[in-house]
Formats: structure tokens, C-alpha cells, sequence
């Protein structure tokens, strides 16, 4: 007789059901595994083995993370509470990941655990929707012991900033589920694609939602101050970082590493400027007061007129754009309408440090131009 690993299902009917069938079978081992850590658990072997825990010990011997041993402990400790679901289980009603959460959910609310209404949940919806039943659950059971639960995940609120070799910020932190839920809240919406052309991924779409909702703070009133100001950056600049001049030094920001020229050409475009201006020998040899680039009632018209970014198929609205000079002022561009444009912090970083060109047309529409790419001459003979 074949082994059953030498016979091959020929279609994806097969496949499926010799996949739920290997599957089933590692729940049956899951629930055995559960049963021998709890037993395990209740001994002294891991301490002798000198290691702190039983989780421990689970995890270096048996190459599994931390939390997949507490999850097997948890469940083999909760087994005898849980037999309608052993046996759902058994009878391939319900999963290994099921039977987690039904443990976890007894294992907080001990006496007050039913097992009878959350195994009919169960069976009727996946583990990710029954974990979320199971917290309804537990709330009606006990909802003094859920409030504090949650009090608690407040407490441990972390955000960890620190800086790169080379400038980068890396952020790492914890929230607890409300405050989790306002930073999605913020940040969805931004993450969107904005249009057919956005080829950035999820990833790189919500880290440029964060630096928009950074950078238009102020503006939506999340930061309160006097006046509609968006978050202000003090840079500090040569002349000749200015003008992108050979030779010119990087411009400084307060909390990051040096920035380039192009960097700094674009945050002045439409920010609150103060003018330092340093010598050849660093020395500060001219302050001037901040003003802002385009004015208050200029942003206004602008506003009205572009409506949002003006790149094409861009759908974001005005308020979340920054007023951009097609002829930057560095260069002797004016504040007049016809050489201002509204354009998101993407389309307006691609202008800048992206090398794209942005131009209005004889119609008064922006055209979009992608760098200039230019490849080697072909090797001559040798």
C-alpha cells in the first residue's frame, strides 16, 4: 500500500481537502502538546534545568517564541473547563486557534466562565471574529475586572524615538486599544492611495500619512496655538546651501542630522521663515524676523482656485497641502498666483528631492515632467 505523502491530489479540490486534513491533524497534536506543557508546568524540571520559567524552558527546547508556550500552557491548564470544546475539536467544528482563545477567556474570568455560549460562537465564526466575541464576552461577564484590565494597558503606553547613523528615526511603542485606534482613525484616511498612479506600498503609504499628520498639526487643530501655523521647523542654512552652490555644507534642523539643499528649498516654499544667515566663518552675521511665505490671504486665494494638490489625479484636498512656487524665491519667484501651486507632501517632496518638474501649461493645468535618466555611453572597442 502507497504511503499517504506518495499520493499527489491532481486538483486544487484535493489539495484543499488534503490541506484541512494535515491541518486537523496538527490541532489533535496542538491539544495533546497543550495537555504535556501543563503537566510540564507543574513540575520542577525547568528549574533544575536552571531556567527561570516554564515558558522558558518551552521555548529554548522546543524552538517555539515565547508567546506560542504561554498559549500552550494556558490552554492545558483550562482543558477541563473546556470539554464541549475538546470535543468540538475533535469532530473538526472548530480549531486550535479557537480553543486559545476560549482558554485565555477562561483563564481571566475563572468562576465566572461559561463554556456553553462562547462554543456555539465558536463554531460559527472564524478565531480572529470569536477573539473579538470572546472580548464582548469577558466585558459582560466581568466588566469592572475589563475596565482595569484596560486601565492598566494606558499605564504601559510606550513610544520609543531614537536616531539612526544616518538621521534615520526609528520608532517602536506600544498603545493601548483606544489610543491604537485614534492613530488609525488619523492615519487611514491619509494612507489611501491618491489615485491609479500611487504605486507606494501600505507600508510607505501610512509612514508619509504620519509625517502628513505631523506636518499639518497645527493646521487641524491638533496642536493648539494662536493663529493657523503649521508645525515649525527651525533650520539653520548657509547662503550657499541656499543656492545648492558646490562645496556648500548640508543645512542643520533641530532634532535630525543634516539636511540637504533640495530639502530645504522645499520647506521654505511654504513655512514660517526666519532668517539666519552665517558667515564664511559660521559666524551669525544677519537675523531677520519670521515671516511667512505666502501670506494668509494669498493661501486663501490659492486654496480656492486649486481646490487641492494639482498633480495630476491627486485627490487630496487643500488642507492637507503646502503652497509650492513653480520658480522657487530663492531664484527670484514671486508670490503671484501664476507661480503658485498647491501640492500634497509627496508630490511636493517628489518636486524637490525627487527630481521631478512640475509646470503650468498654456491652459493653466500643471504638467508633470519625470527626471531626466541617463544611461552610460556603450563601452568603444577595447
Amino acid at each position: 500500500m502507497l504511503a499517504r505523502q506518495d499520493v499527489r491530489p491532481s486538483n486544487g479540490a484535493e489539495l484543499g481537502e488534503e490541506l484541512k486534513c494535515v491541518l486537523h491533524q496538527q490541532d489533535l497534536l496542538g491539544l495533546r502538546a497543550a495537555s504535556l506543557a501543563a503537566q510540564f508546568a507543574r513540575t520542577d524540571e525547568y528549574d533544575e534545568q536552571g531556567c527561570a520559567s516554564p515558558i522558558d524552558w518551552i521555548r529554548f527546547n522546543c524552538h517555539v517564541t515565547s508567546v506560542t508556550a504561554a498559549d500552550l500552557i494556558t490552554v492545558g491548564e483550562n482543558l477541563g473547563r473546556m470539554p464541549g470544546s475538546t470535543r468540538a475539536l475533535a469532530d473538526g467544528g472548530i480549531g486550535f486557534a479557537h480553543i486559545k482563545a476560549m482558554a485565555r477567556t477562561a483563564d481571566t474570568l475563572e468562576t465566572k466562565f461559561k463554556e456553553a455560549p462562547l462554543l456555539e460562537k465558536a463554531r460559527e465564526n472564524s478565531p480572529g471574529k470569536f477573539h473579538y466575541l470572546c472580548q464582548h464576552y469577558r466585558h459582560a461577564a466581568d466588566s469592572e475586572k475589563y475596565a482595569a484590565e484596560q486601565a492598566e494597558q494606558v499605564q504601559q503606553r510606550k513610544l520609543k524615538l531614537s536616531t539612526w547613523i544616518d538621521g534615520s528615526l526609528l520608532i517602536s511603542g506600544v498603545l493601548d486599544p483606544e489610543a491604537g485606534a485614534a492613530l488609525r482613525t488619523a492615519l487611514e484616511p491619509l494612507a489611501r492611495r491618491s489615485g491609479a498612479h500611487d504605486d507606494r506600498d501600505r507600508e510607505r503609504r501610512l509612514a508619509d500619512a504620519l509625517v502628513d499628520l505631523s506636518v499639518h498639526a497645527l493646521d487641524s487643530g491638533l496642536i493648539p496655538q494662536q493663529g493657523s501655523q503649521r508645525t515649525h521647523l527651525q533650520v539653520t542654512t548657509s547662503l550657499e546651501t541656499l543656492l545648492a552652490l558646490p562645496g556648500a555644507p548640508a543645512a542643520d534642523m533641530e532634532f535630525s542630522l543634516p539636511i540637504s539643499s533640495k530639502t530645504v528649498e522645499r520647506l521654505a516654499c511654504d513655512c514660517s521663515v526666519t532668517r539666519i544667515l552665517l558667515g564664511s566663518d559660521s559666524m551669525v552675521i544677519d537675523v531677520g524676523r519670521a515671516k511667512r511665505t505666502i501670506s494668509g490671504p494669498a493661501r486663501k486665494a490659492l486654496n480656492a482656485r486649486d481646490r487641492g494638490c494639482t498633480w495630476p489625479a491627486c485627490e487630496r484636498p487643500a488642507s492637507w497641502t503646502s503652497g509650492h512656487h513653480v520658480k522657487h524665491w530663492f531664484y527670484g519667484g514671486t508670490n503671484d498666483p501664476p507661480n503658485l501651486t498647491l501640492l500634497c507632501y509627496r508630490h511636493h517632496w517628489m518636486v524637490h528631492e525627487g527630481n521631478w518638474q512640475i509646470v503650468r501649461g498654456d491652459d493653466g493645468r500643471m504638467l508633470t515632467i519625470p527626471p531626466t535618466v541617463t544611461f552610460g555611453l556603450p563601452r568603444g572597442p577595447a
